[in-house]
């Protein structure tokens, strides 16, 4: 909307980040405009927003280095040298390794009925699924797949409180109360049993030992993520505990003419959220504005009077 040339570089080979590869079927509910979008769609839009400006996308590949060269920054992917005025980091997470439970034979059954991603969960229609794990991701799609999906649900947790939020524990427990989910706690995940990864029977265990069996045809254990940072560590950027430190009215970091915007970054006040980012997004854009064009003073219009810029 200012006029600027942009690219976007991921790691990922498709847009869209945890959205897209992580919980594309869950439902959002405090995107503007939306009472209720899900982040398939969400990403789907955003992209077809982004459209009419042309961004240059260079997918499947990692930044791993910067340096400062004159008046710009040359950013080192694994396939590409790219020069730019500015950087705008947006990485969420970083890269996202997904806890694994330590059970012995796991791998045979991952990608076939052992899944830590959903991306269509019309396949769960009439079966026996199992979720481990006792929070916000493991609890929403044990509601969501417990409502006219899914043939049963269990949810498998090694306590008896969970850690989601308390309209989600009601949901769960009203659902609980009318059969369509069943609580076994506190136990862990013991043992998986099938063929050819087809999963059979899943093995949990309480503190006491003692043992029960699950029929089920899926396993869905959410144990968060491990969060990764990569090559950012290396930038000689300010970073608290995993994350970009910038200045909130600027979203600039410690380095100039570098800002950090979403989960990456952080500042005192900082919400965690899809629409702070949009708005921390529009600061930082307007920030590199003033940053590449010193001496042209930016007459800020709202959308509706300005329109999409003709020359992009």
């Amino acid at each position: 909307m200012l006029g600027l040339k942009s690219c976007i570089i991921d790691t990922l080979g498709f847009l869209g980040g945890q959205c897209s590869a992580l919980y594309a079927e869950k439902p959002i509910y405090d995107i503007a405009g939306y009472p209720s979008i899900s982040a398939e769609e969400l990403i789907k839009n955003l992209t077809k927003q982004a459209e009419p400006f042309k961004a240059q996308y260079y997918l499947n590949q990692q930044c791993n280095s910067i340096a400062k060269k004159g008046d710009h920054w040359e950013i080192s992917t694994s396939k590409n040298l790219i020069k730019a005025k500015t950087i705008i980091i947006a990485a969420g997470g970083g890269t996202f390794e997904v806890r694994k439970p330590p059970v012995e034979n796991i791998a045979n059954y991952e990608d076939i009925s052992v899944l830590y991603h959903i991306k269509n969960k019309t396949k769960f229609k009439n079966k026996i699924v199992t979720i481990a794990g006792g929070g916000d991701s493991a609890l929403d799609w044990a509601v969501i797949l417990a409502k006219d999906i899914a043939k049963k649900v269990y949810i498998v947790h090694r306590r008896t409180n969970f850690r989601a939020a308390p309209k989600t524990v009601e949901e769960i427990n009203k659902l609980t109360e009318n059969g369509n989910i069943e609580l076994i706690t506190p136990y862990q995940l013991n043992g998986l049993k099938g063929k050819n990864g087809i999963l059979n029977e899943i093995e949990v265990k309480d503190l006491e030992d003692n043992i029960k069996y699950l029929k089920s045809d899926y396993l869905l254990p959410f144990f968060g993520m491990a969060m990764n940072i990569g090559p950012l560590d290396n930038w000689n950027l300010s970073i608290i505990n995993k994350h970009i430190e910038v200045n909130p009215a600027s979203m600039q970091t410690n380095l100039n003419g570098i800002f950090a915007v979403g989960d990456i970054c952080t500042y005192p006040g900082k919400l965690k959220l899809i629409l702070t980012g949009f708005a921390e997004s529009a600061r930082a854009c307007h920030s590199a504005y003033s940053y590449i064009k010193p001496n042209t003073p930016l007459h800020f219009e709202h959308s509706t009077t300005k329109g999409l810029p003709k020359n992009i």
